[in-house]
């Protein structure tokens, strides 16, 4: 049987990265300097470059099942890190190290860990049950449809927009006005991203737009009412 990883690897090398070599020896010499840290699904439907029109060290990137923030400190709920520490520190690392601009939350239609919610896991995956209870509070008291399904996905961004904003190092920067937040939701079918609009409470064609996204910032610093249970 041909060996096609071994194929796309020789074409990569052979093929794809003369033509990008500069790029990356300046990548090597200077470091990462990314002003994106990109949190997104890891669907293989979602392709962060192609979005973003980005290309090496542009975006920092941690991808995960269905987008998700865990909470900061999650000891406080589990009594132990509980596996969730890898896209923990990834924040970290790009806000104290990297000092990224934005972070982006990006969601996508046809979800399938968003699905899983109401779905259910079979008793073989432990571990993405637990990672999938940082979603719940995302979902909707109804009956799944394909309304239901979008609806949650996208309260499911803004969920993981508030979350964000219990990370220390994160509300410091964007109470400075140092990072700016954004939660998109990608309809893969149409090839349009729709952006979190925190004034209108709701997702914007980013066709129509004019931003690429906001998040829950100081105007719900004291509302008893979160982004996510207001729509």
């Amino acid at each position: 049987m041909p060996d096609e990883l071994l194929a796309r690897l020789r074409r990569f090398h052979d093929h794809t990265f003369p033509g990008v070599q500069d790029r990356f020896q300046d990548l090597v010499r200077d470091g990462q300097h990314p002003t994106i840290l990109f949190i997104g699904c890891s669907d293989s439907r979602l392709v962060p470059y192609l979005l973003t029109g980005t290309g090496p060290g542009e975006l920092f990137i941690v991808r995960n099942v269905g987008a998700f923030v865990p909470p900061y400190d999650i000891r406080a709920q589990h009594g132990q890190l509980a596996g969730f520490h890898g896209t923990t520190a990834a924040i970290e690392y790009a806000v104290l190290n990297l000092k990224v601009a934005h972070i982006i939350v990006c969601g996508h239609s046809h979800c399938g860990g968003v699905r899983a919610l109401y779905e259910g896991v079979g008793p073989d995956a432990p571990n993405l049950n637990a990672w999938l209870d940082l979603g719940r509070e995302a979902v909707l008291p109804v009956q799944l449809t394909d309304e239901a399904l979008r609806r949650t996905e996208q309260r499911a961004v803004v969920l993981q927009l508030e979350r964000l904003m219990d990370y220390p190092m994160v509300r410091r920067q964007v109470d400075a006005g140092q990072l700016a937040l954004h939660g998109w939701h990608y309809v893969i079918e149409d090839g349009e991203v729709h952006v979190f609009d925190v004034h209108q409470g709701a997702f914007v064609p980013a066709s129509s737009s004019e931003h690429s996204g906001t998040g829950p910032f100081l105007p719900f610093a004291g509302d008893d009412i979160s982004p996510v249970d207001a729509w």
